[in-house]
């Protein structure tokens, strides 16, 4: 069924005809301008404060947080944290560019692939777009150099994020997406934590439809 064979049933069944003229334009205009409503202020203006408050944020939704002072201390980092919960030191990283240009031979025992994630993965290194700091949530977006299934599969996803990125609301970070993006990603996850659930029982469970740990390397120069 074609696109305007569902609008025109869900018409039908409203008993509207066609939007008028203005109404149509009033709606189009809208849509392109993106006019924001009331944002509370919850984020400083400054990024040290951006950045604490989004790290505060993370942990207080059971995820953990580094500051690293460059790229070039990502290997070690993700060493660290592997080794602080008795996991294999091999992981499966997404082909930003940001992340092909490290140099992970400076840590001789963690083995990089680089692609997209399997079932047989337990460990996933991406690269976020943004970091809202509002909630402490991640933005995500697919594409050929962020797949979607990495940030599901592994039980543990690491997640690399430049400070410089971390806004203060999630309308800038979208308006960041409207101006950095040349096609609109087909997906955009937003990450706040672990994957939780409560379902069964009240009884929080992590990692219950996607990652049991998520952990954010912030990279303070970038």
């Amino acid at each position: 069924m074609t696109r305007a064979a569902i609008i025109g049933n869900i018409q039908r069944g409203l008993q509207r005809a066609a939007l008028p003229a203005d109404q149509k334009g009033m709606l189009l205009d809208r849509v392109q301008k993106h006019p924001r409503h009331l944002i509370p202020v919850r984020a400083p203006a400054d990024r040290a404060g951006r950045v604490k408050l989004f790290c505060a944020y993370v942990e207080k939704e059971f995820g953990t947080t580094a500051m690293l002072a460059s790229y070039a201390d990502v290997p070690a980092a993700v060493t660290k944290y592997l080794a602080g919960y008795n996991v294999a030191p091999a992981l499966v990283a997404a082909p930003h560019p940001a992340l092909q240009d490290i140099d992970f031979g400076v840590a001789p025992l963690l083995q990089v692939r680089f692609g997209v994630s399997a079932s047989s993965d337990a460990v996933s290194l991406q690269h976020a777009f943004a970091g809202i700091a509002e909630t402490g949530t991640l933005m995500l977006p697919s594409g050929p150099a962020s797949p979607t299934s990495n940030n599901l599969l592994p039980d543990d996803a690491i997640v690399v994020l430049p400070a410089s990125r971390i806004t203060g609301c999630y309308e800038e970070a979208f308006n960041m997406l409207r101006m950095e993006a040349p096609v609109w990603p087909r997906n955009i996850m937003l990450v706040t934590g672990p994957s939780r659930s409560a379902d069964v029982e009240q009884t929080l469970e992590l990692g219950a439809h996607g990652p049991r740990r998520l952990h954010v390397l912030i990279i303070d120069a970038a």
